[in-house]
């Protein structure tokens, strides 16, 4: 946008946007809306709309255009301008008044906070803001000091840790007036109007804020004004006082606790503080129980969040101090949270799973079974209201459905017991929940919930185990027709579960497979049937060939029974990990019916030109998937190496077909992408076996590949460099591959935004080079568009697409390792010499695009395969990466338009000083993350 627009356009879009009933007219709207945001207009343009305040549709607008320009284009600002937007912001929120609409109060002040961190020039912000509003705007001004601290800690403010640390010290310096503020406000707001309740709610927020962030020195707050009043907020008053506290009253109340609680974890020094909050937090239990009486569930699950945080808190102390003789005095707090867990609301007990990870993983790691013991019994209790809570309702029919609430709770259980499990013993557990079982008129819905839990421990049971399993699984097996579904399915699942003792106890193996397949066609059963057959198949493989005609028959039939596409493939898997393990000649035969079950309905689609409806049998994906299921899990485990693989005659019949399925849906990138993968499955099946088909399959991806720029092709090629580079004489045909891919692949990646636009393409493109760098580096070194591939490398290092940017890493990791693997071979001189041009031309810029991607572009989880390139540099030649380092650094801004100092020198002296002397991954991973946090 070149031009800044009239006022008058601006408000009859910003009309069209939020009333005009024509959605095109909306979405042209919004379109230059959009536009005008990120033009350099949108700064006059939304302070004028502010000043107009015509109505609440464009005053909304104008704030928050206004606070996203801040936040993210603060930079088009001259410095000579801050001062008066400063003083324009001042005055739109000295004008704010009740009639306000609070979401443009909050992002006015949002705006005027980000523009006080990014703004050097205007230190101790928060005094003045006090200084200036706190006898006129107090609603306002409260806002603003709870999103400064806030605003620190939003990384989309690219502020740099330099500034952040200026800005925390700041605060610092404020606090006890900060302090004072909040003081004064708590003791003038102090009755029950809805007026000053929503003050409290404010003061509440506030301070929590600034405690967040470490503002606030923890040994001050002994006898805090706030926080009395938070406690006093949430204990219970007897009967005669006002009890009345409503909801965001008393979650504002909560949350200041559970923050100071959070801030106790991370400074434990504090004693006289963690003392107050200890004694005051475990006499909440009251308060509790009235809530749950009241049948208030949010004051329950606010109570169960400040018991959790305090035992969260606490967790160090009690299991660094606890022994036989003496517990700390606050284990008493996992009483509480026992209680909670003990809530008739599953959501209750829900909030306290994090702290019995943290508990599991610490006693796990110190691995003593003294203090491991301690901790039994508390976790006894949790199993036992863990089962409880996963009790049906007693009128439930069916089964439950995928996507439930409750359904999801149930599975994140199974997750939390078997990581809790070990304390108390898989097998203790496992027979406490048979003892469950045989309890005299226990309910369908009770065994049901013990079966739930039987089965996410039974992995873990001794396959030895001669007692309590056989009467288990002999339960299952003579369960009467009467039985409630979901007592069948879940002791289905069970039995799928208990797959390693099955294969120790080879005798139940015949009657348990009798059982399953009888299961197989029953409604809803079928599915547990499926997964159960699948991990039996997978795990007694060796006592399973003699079983494979009847499971080939059985899955002859498999489309009749009432089993998601998902139990199918899940059975394929199955069947083909036992047949891998028969003879090769009984092997190829099983495989053959096997794969033509899936090929011969797509050669029906393909001749009767059938029109693929997704999600049918229609639809050539559907067989395409199980084809790969199978292909993808043959393991021959008895093949002989010197002769035929004994799947190559089942391959290369696969092949035509893939072929003309290839040719027929070449449109469809769905179908495609499954094509694809049946054909990775299938080369990496036989392993170098096929040759006879690599000219046909070569030229038929490149001629679709030039149409339709399918990105699988090129992993398809990848898979057959792989495969077949080893061999010289296959590298010249590979190679003429790659120089065909590339034209169609640059096209796409050349368009405005085409790296963006297209992750995929770069993923599966620079994997493709990775691999002739494995395989064939010499002849890839020597390829005549290894300079295009190395620019375009160098542009897609910025990309911050995860996989993209992992396979561009992995290309420029494997380059420069050519120059130092494998030393003993032949070539090794001449693969170290043209790396070494390489470098020599492109290390520098490598260099300054890996820093410059690491600073401005990549997430910090990304960075790892950074350092992993930044190593194979430094073992390359360490001296000169040293060098190209410091002039990479040397070229990244010290300080921001605003005149925010981003690194100091010495920062960066430091940085480049860690680097270079590191050996591992890790630890240039860690100084790559100290450069970023210099300006973010």
């Amino acid at each position: 946008m070149e031009q800044k627009p009239a006022i008058d356009l601006v408000l009859l879009a910003v009309s069209s946007l939020y009333n005009n009933p024509n959605t095109t007219e909306k979405e042209r709207a919004s379109q230059w809306l959009g536009d005008l945001q990120k033009s350099v207009h949108a700064w006059t343009v939304a302070d004028e709309l502010l000043h107009h305040k015509r109505d609440l549709e464009s005053c909304y607008f104008a704030a928050q255009t206004m606070r996203s320009k801040i936040q993210q284009s603060f930079h088009e600002l001259p410095p000579e301008a801050h001062s008066s937007l400063r003083d324009s912001l001042l005055e739109h929120i000295a004008q704010i008044n009740e009639q306000t609409n609070t979401i443009i109060v909050t992002q006015l002040c949002v705006a005027l906070a980000d523009l006080a961190l990014q703004m050097p020039t205007w230190p101790r912000a928060s005094l003045d803001l006090i200084t200036k509003f706190s006898s006129t705007n107090m609603w306002p001004l409260l806002e603003i000091l709870t999103v400064l601290p806030e605003e620190l800690e939003n990384r989309s403010v690219r502020l740099g840790e330099n500034r952040r640390l200026d800005v925390l010290n700041d605060f610092k310096s404020c606090s006890t007036t900060i302090l004072e503020f909040l003081k004064h406000c708590a003791n003038t707001y102090t009755d029950n109007s809805q007026e000053n309740v929503q003050v409290n709610i404010k003061i509440l927020r506030c301070f929590t804020s600034w405690v967040s962030v470490g503002a606030f020195e923890l040994s001050e707050l002994g006898n805090n004004i706030v926080i009395n009043r938070a406690f006093g907020i949430l204990t219970y008053k007897p009967e005669g006082e006002k009890q009345t506290v409503g909801g965001a009253l008393h979650s504002a109340a909560t949350d200041c606790i559970c923050t100071l609680l959070q801030c106790l974890e991370d400074n434990n020094n504090q004693q006289i503080l963690e003392t107050y909050l200890f004694n005051n937090v475990i006499n909440l239990e009251v308060a509790y129980h009235m809530s749950v009486a009241n049948e208030d569930q949010d004051k329950s699950i606010n109570y169960c969040r400040v018991f959790t945080e305090l035992a969260e808190s606490f967790l160090e102390k009690i299991i660094m101090n606890s022994n036989n003789k003496s517990q700390h005095y606050a284990m008493k707090v996992l009483d509480l949270v026992l209680i909670c867990v003990g809530h008739h609301d599953y959501e209750v007990a829900e909030i306290t799973f994090n702290l019995w990870y943290v508990l599991s993983e610490d006693l796990y790691q110190k691995n003593n079974k003294e203090i491991t013991e301690m901790f039994r019994p508390y976790v006894e209790r949790l199993i036992t209201a863990l089962c409880r809570h996963c009790q049906m309702e007693p009128d439930h029919e069916g089964l439950l459905e995928d996507g439930d609430d409750f359904k999801d709770f149930r599975l994140k259980v199974s997750d939390l017991i078997k990581d809790v499990v070990f304390i108390v013993g898989s097998s203790s557990c496992f027979r406490q929940m048979f003892i469950n079982l045989q309890t005299p008129g226990v309910t369908w819905e009770s065994s049901e919930a013990s079966l739930f839990v039987m089965q996410a421990v039974a992995k873990n049971i001794v396959p030895t185990e001669n007692e309590v399993v056989p009467k288990v699984v002999e339960a299952i097996l003579s369960l009467p027709e009467t039985t409630h579904i979901s007592v069948k399915y879940t002791s289905v699942l069970l039995l799928g579960e208990l797959c390693e003792w099955i294969e120790k106890h080879a005798n139940t193996l015949d009657p348990i497979l009798n059982f399953l397949v009888c299961c197989l066609p029953q409604q809803g059963i079928g599915a547990a049937a499926a997964i159960a057959l699948q991990n039996i198949c997978a795990t007694c493989n060796d006592h399973m060939p003699r079983h494979v005609p009847i499971m080939l028959q059985l899955l002859h039939q498999v489309d009749t029974f009432a089993i998601t596409n998902n139990a199918v493939i899940g059975l394929l898997k199955g069947v083909a990990s036992i047949i891998g393990c028969m003879n090769p000649p009984e092997l190829t035969t099983a495989l053959r019916e096997l794969c033509s079950m899936q090929m011969n309905p797509i050669c029906q689609l393909i001749e009767q030109d059938v029109v693929p409806v997704k999600g049918t049998k229609t639809d050539p994906v559907l067989w395409l998937d199980r084809l790969s299921s199978v292909l993808r899990h043959i393991c021959c485990k008895n093949n002989q190496s010197d002769g035929p693989h004994p799947c190559k005659e089942v391959v290369l019949e696969i092949w035509p077909i893939l072929s003309r399925t290839f040719d027929k849906y070449d449109s469809d990138l769905r179908i495609m992408e499954r094509c694809c993968r049946s054909v990775r499955f299938m080369l990496r099946c036989v392993s170098q076996q096929v040759r006879e088909i690599l000219e046909s399959l070569v030229g038929q991806i490149v001629r679709i590949y030039s149409h339709f720029k399918h990105s699988c092709f090129l992993y398809v090629g990848s898979i057959l460099v792989d495969e077949y580079a080893a061999d010289a004489s296959c590298v010249q045909g590979l190679l003429d591959m790659l120089h065909a891919f590339i034209e169609p692949t640059f096209l796409v990646l050349q368009e405005e935004n085409g790296l963006r636009m297209h992750p995929d393409t770069v993923d599966d493109f620079f994997r493709l080079c990775a691999r002739f760098l494995q395989r064939a580096p010499v002849a890839f070194l020597q390829c005549p568009s290894l300079v295009h591939i190395l620019q375009c490398a160098l542009l897609a290092s910025s990309l911050d697409h995860k996989e993209a940017n992992m396979s561009v890493m992995k290309f420029f990791y494997d380059l420069i390792n050519q120059a130092q693997t494998d030393r003993s071979k032949a070539d090794y001189k001449q693969r170290k010499d043209l790396v070494h041009r390489v470098l020599e031309e492109y290390g520098q810029n490598l260099v300054n695009n890996l820093l410059h991607a690491c600073v401005f572009y990549l997430h910090s989880y990304m960075l790892s395969e950074v350092a992993d390139v930044f190593v194979q540099l430094l073992d390359f030649n360490r001296e000169t990466t040293g060098k190209w380092l410091a002039n990479g650094l040397d070229q990244l801004p010290v300080q921001s338009n605003g005149g925010i100092v981003t690194a100091t020198p010495q920062q960066l002296k430091d940085i480049h000083a860690s680097i270079t002397r590191s050996d591992t991954s890790k630890s240039v991973t860690h100084a790559l993350k100290e450069l970023t946090r210099l300006y973010r």
